[in-house]
């Protein structure tokens, strides 16, 4: 699943992108106004993500399963 990453804490979230980039900034699944500025580029990541110090946003997630 293509997905953006987000620095939190120490901790890296990835969340599912929705559109395009636009003046730096990355619309993301869960959330109408927040997004991520600047964003890296988008990256194939696991839905069974087990990497140290990585995780799903939850709701990103849930939004992917409730597609398929």
């Amino acid at each position: 699943m293509l997905a953006v990453r987000e620095r939190a804490q120490g901790r890296i979230v990835w969340h599912k992108p929705v559109g395009r980039v636009v003046a730096e900034f990355q619309a993301i699944a869960c959330s109408d106004t927040d997004g991520i500025v600047m964003p890296p580029p988008k990256e194939n990541v696991p839905l069974s993500l087990n990497r140290v110090g990585e995780s799903w946003c939850p709701n990103c997630l849930a939004t992917i399963r409730a597609e398929k």
